[in-house]
């Protein structure tokens, strides 16, 4: 019958969309029920039934059986006369059910409802997608490749929900193909348009602390906690850890049995260098710790100005540095403490180094600022380190660098000649 025969056009919504069987039969009802209250004025005396197992629907109408001549509502009451053609059994006072054919609602309608009844299940899919991921922000989650574009990639959830991995949020060295399998972490939910957009980031610090959680289950039983991470994606990151368990070695942990465990997390996050320390209150040792690899001699702590001068072999000014600044940027993240390094000079037998500013008015500011970042602020620290080394760790041409090293020489031949 065409009742029945109806929800065949709603075959889209029949199922379910990820969506619970029982709330979208219900919302089929409600919209039907507007339906007819569009139609007839009220919905009260009509039942709407939904089989939630076949997703058929009926509409039944209750009318109250009156004499002849004494109906004041055809949508409420019917004459005797007319309701013992459809039962013959029927008395005065008895209620006639009959059953609706959807198709008198008329085809406006029914499209009306069809239109209705996609913006409803449109709205419970939102809710549904926000409800799910507003709960797992800072978990892991695994999507696919769906479509890439310039600055963002739309990847799709296992329940096929679109989610946004944004170019801002991929590791640098990141390359994906349509159809791969991405792991990040959920960042945000926000609202576009009053569209739920899921954020999902490879470069943020709780997604290396998600894949430790993982591969480290002293980390997941809470034997071992994740004090602090700062990461440069792609480069190198820093994880300070602690053990509420003497026994346990909290580094060793991590790492796991010849690089285990971290193997895993570093190939993830596209051969990032991970640093693991063990966490102290003790600020010298945890900045000493935090610019691993380098080793270091000395150092001339300020707690109150939150700053830290280092003192260094010359070999290990540029590995306390790193590539780029990364490690002394990365350890300052990790310690709150402003750090600076230095050459120590102590043992080296020179008597005297000229600071890099006092060559102001034959070199640019902007030159020395790029040998301070690496390091050399003296004139026998940027001596000391040969052209093609400082070319490499600089963003300086190298002809500049070699005008540099002659104007330091120079100044150091005329110092000794005279």
């Amino acid at each position: 019958m065409a009742s029945i025969n109806l929800i065949d056009s709603f075959q889209e919504f029949k199922d379910a969309e990820n969506i619970d069987r029982p709330t979208l039969m219900k919302v089929i009802e409600d919209v039907f029920k507007t339906l007819l209250r569009k139609k007839y004025g009220t919905d009260e005396n009509f039942d709407v039934i939904v089989n939630d197992q076949t997703g058929d629907l009926e509409i039944f109408r209750r009318r109250e059986i009156v004499e002849d001549g004494m109906s004041e509502d055809d949508n409420l009451q019917i004459e005797y006369s007319e309701a013992i053609l459809i039962e013959p059994d029927y008395s005065v006072g008895e209620e006639v059910y009959e059953e609706i054919n959807v198709v008198d609602f008329g085809r406006r309608a029914i499209l009306a409802a069809k239109q209705t009844l996609a913006a409803r299940i449109g709205d419970l899919k939102k809710n549904n997608l926000l409800k799910k991921y507003a709960d797992r922000v800072g978990e892991i989650t695994s999507a696919e490749v769906y479509q890439i574009w310039k600055k963002e990639i739309l990847l799709l959830d296992d329940e096929g929900n679109e989610v946004i991995l944004p170019k801002s949020e991929q590791i640098p060295t990141d390359f994906f193909k349509k159809g791969e399998a991405v792991r990040a972490v959920v960042k945000k939910v926000e609202m576009r348009n009053n569209t739920p957009v899921i954020i999902l980031s490879r470069t943020h610090s709780s997604f290396l602390e998600k894949l430790l959680e993982i591969e480290v289950p002293e980390i997941m039983d809470g034997l071992i906690v994740v004090k602090k991470i700062v990461r440069e994606p792609g480069e190198r990151a820093k994880v300070a850890v602690e053990s509420y368990d003497d026994r346990i070695d909290p580094v060793g942990a991590c790492v796991g049995m010849k690089g285990s465990r971290i193997h895993g997390i570093v190939r993830e996050l596209r051969n990032e260098n991970i640093d693991i320390i063990n966490f102290t209150n003790n600020t010298q040792l945890l900045i000493q710790r935090s610019l691993t690899p380098a080793r270091i001699n000395r150092m001339e702590l300020d707690t109150e100005g939150q700053h830290a001068d280092v003192y260094l072999e010359p070999d290990q000014v540029s590995l306390a540095i790193g590539k780029k600044g990364v490690n002394i940027k990365l350890a300052q993240e990790l310690t709150g403490y402003s750090i600076d390094v230095y050459r120590d000079a102590q043992d080296e037998g020179v008597d005297y180094d000229i600071d890099l500013d006092e060559f102001s008015d034959e070199i640019d500011g902007w030159v020395i600022d790029e040998f301070k970042k690496i390091g050399c602020d003296t004139a026998l620290s940027v001596l000391n380190l040969s052209i093609n080394e400082l070319v490499r760790r600089t963003d300086l041409e190298e002809e500049t660098v070699r005008e540099v090293h002659e104007i330091l020489k120079a100044e150091f031949d005329n110092e000794q000649n005279g």
